[in-house]
């Protein structure tokens, strides 16, 4: 068994959206062993920062919230789909003729992998792609960039798999990842009333 973690380690000088200061995670030190018996620390972090999954919420008015999420849809055999060669974004046609199929959860490796800070050019899901993945009926998409969708008016892809029920994982690094077959272990934080959560993502092949 090979464990690979493809989550993006979280610290202050990460990869953010369109290297927002905001989004910058914050750790700090409540107390040390100068002032106390113990060592306690709090973070302060956007929701979309880093390896993330997004519920309804995040583009729906009254859509769910993270908590509602089926842990089975995100404990899961997953495919890994090799696009590195594409340079713009990821459509219908692109994904024609791979081996997806109803209840698949689909991992798209593309170029931003190999990015070592935000790439404002990030190669994204447009949303024929989205059409189709919502058409083939899916049970999640996770992809190698902070946002699975730049540049398009109204979030036309996230609101196509929102609306199919499909599930949008975000910021993994698939570097070191081979297309193929693998389980996924992504669960979010539990957070009631969040509209997306961090999430430890890891895939294991045997």
């Amino acid at each position: 068994m090979k464990i690979f973690d493809i989550s993006m380690p979280i610290h202050y000088h990460m990869p953010v959206y369109k290297n927002k200061e905001e989004k910058r995670p914050q750790l700090k030190t409540v107390q040390d062993f100068r002032t106390a018996t113990a060592y306690e620390s709090r973070i302060d972090m956007d929701m979309h920062t880093g390896t993330h999954i997004d519920a309804p919420l995040h583009m729906i008015n009254g859509g769910d919230t993270i908590d509602y999420l089926d842990l089975s849809k995100v404990i899961t055999p997953c495919k890994v789909i090799d696009l590195t060669h594409l340079e713009q974004q990821i459509t219908r046609e692109d994904l024609l003729g791979k081996e997806i199929e109803k209840g698949d959860f689909i991992l798209f490796k593309t170029k931003n992998s190999y990015d070592e800070g935000f790439n404002p050019e990030f190669i994204f899901l447009e949303k024929s792609g989205a059409k189709y993945l919502a058409e083939i009926q899916i049970k999640g998409v996770g992809i190698d960039a902070l946002g699975i969708e730049r540049s398009q008016p109204n979030h036309e892809t996230h609101l196509q798999l929102f609306q199919a029920g499909i599930v949008i994982l975000e910021g993994l690094r698939l570097k070191e990842v081979e297309e193929g077959e693998y389980f996924l272990y992504a669960a979010p934080l539990y957070i009631k009333g969040a509209e997306a959560a961090p999430a430890r993502a890891i895939l294991i092949k045997e």
